[in-house]
């Protein structure tokens, strides 16, 4: 059983809700690490059966970097107007257009990429590897591994947190869905620069 220092310590480290911080601090045999794993895997779970549901409300926030060369505008939805007003919602709306103004995303997903872009990609790393005299399955795979990183470059969903490279910014979301309780969406965003 956990004492109750590590209940609250495990509760302001990770806001999850209390019963579940003790939950998993017994499944942990009292090792906070563990039970912050544990957490965290509930977590994704919570939020996987939270992105069925419709978003309806959200706020279109904004960023403009201080040398006002470079700005993002940002549509993130969430569930209901409680949340779109919450400290929580806000905070993750602002890291995320900070994140959009420093890596440039084309794209919030794949799904986002136009059928046109995806196949004038994978035909020039095809055309790439033509001459290579790999063998099929290696240049495949290489394709592959190709097509990836663009997406890990463009998607925006798919790109390491700038804040947190052992994230990516899905990875963010699912974290905040599972805390906030809401599914959330980015809907989609608008980079502005002079460069």
């Amino acid at each position: 059983m956990a004492n109750i220092d590590q209940l609250k310590q495990l509760r302001e480290e990770t806001s999850a809700p209390i019963k579940d911080c003790a939950k998993a601090l017994d499944e942990a045999n009292g090792d906070i690490p563990k039970a912050k794993e544990i957490l965290r895997k509930l977590g994704k779970i919570l939020a996987e059966k939270k992105t069925e549901r419709e978003v309806k409300e959200g706020i279109i926030d904004s960023y403009l970097h201080s040398n006002k060369k470079v700005g993002v505008i940002l549509e993130i939805r969430c569930e209901s107007d409680f949340v779109a007003k919450s400290e929580d919602f806000q905070n993750l709306s602002h890291e995320i257009c900070l994140h959009i103004t420093a890596a440039n995303p084309l794209f919030v997903s794949e799904q986002d990429i136009p059928k046109e872009i995806q196949e004038k990609e994978k035909a020039m790393y095809t055309e790439q590897m033509a001459n290579s005299g790999k063998n099929k399955k290696i240049m495949d795979q290489i394709i592959e591994g190709k097509w990836i990183k663009y997406k890990q470059e463009t998607c925006l969903l798919e790109q390491n947190w700038v804040k947190d490279d052992t994230k990516k910014i899905k990875d963010l979301l699912t974290e905040s869905i599972a805390k906030i309780g809401e599914n959330i969406v980015i809907r989609g965003f608008k980079r502005l620069s002079i460069r």
